[in-house]
């Protein structure tokens, strides 16, 4: 007789889910038009990660992802977005620049490189005591979608999103892979986001009191 397959855990099912909504939360970014939806959407992705973590802290009770969790909060479903929203305001831009494909071929080009990333990165026999396997192979669809926003979108906002969205994905693969490193490891990262913040922000400003534009189309055409 076939062997009945084993029924999926609650806590993994939750878990998987989790991780999911953060993919599908990329392909939202990938096809939205104005640059506050955008970054809306990343703080939402930001607190399922957030909540993600808080959830395999209580399940797995790994009380120093509740620290990881409060500086995750703070930093990215707060800090980032208001500032990146400020930075919004202030140059009064909200639609996003085109993009060099249309919507529903890049959102094909995602698929395809969501399903490559879960299926490869998933296959590898990596074991972790914090979070099923396939979470590990949807953390690395959500860099790849990543990775095809930032090249895919011309315009700062974008490119910026896309590269916070992409540390996401790293910190679901971490949850994976890494949940029991020391904390002071866990919140360095964290900290790379911020310089990551503050250069983006610079970018931003000084790009658009040139050009008057948050597109990165005339920076294409430069040459050196």
């Amino acid at each position: 007789m076939a062997a009945v397959p084993a029924v999926p855990s609650i806590f993994s099912g939750s878990t998987e889910a989790i991780a999911l909504v953060v993919l599908l939360t990329e392909f939202a970014m990938l096809r939205a038009h104005l640059s506050r939806s955008q970054v809306r959407l990343y703080a939402f992705q930001s607190l399922a990660v957030t909540a993600l973590a808080v959830f395999v802290a209580a399940t797995k009770h790994v009380d120093q992802l509740y620290v990881l969790a409060g500086f995750s909060f703070v930093l990215k479903v707060v800090v980032v977005p208001s500032v990146v929203s400020r930075l919004l305001r202030d140059a009064r831009v909200d639609i996003a620049s085109s993009h060099r494909f249309g919507v529903a071929t890049m959102v094909l080009l995602a698929i395809a490189l969501s399903v490559f990333g879960f299926f490869v990165v998933g296959s590898l026999p990596v074991h972790s005591k914090s979070l099923p396997a396939p979470a590990l192979g949807l953390a690395a669809a959500v860099i790849l979608v990543a990775f095809l926003l930032v090249t895919l979108r011309s315009d700062v906002v974008s490119q910026a999103v896309g590269f916070f969205a992409l540390e996401n994905g790293v910190s679901v693969a971490s949850l994976v892979v890494a949940a029991g490193l020391p904390l002071i490891v866990e919140v360095a990262f964290l900290f790379d986001l911020l310089v990551a913040v503050v250069v983006f922000g610079l970018l931003m400003r000084i790009h658009h009191g040139r050009a008057r534009t948050l597109s990165t189309e005339a920076l294409d055409r430069l040459q050196g």
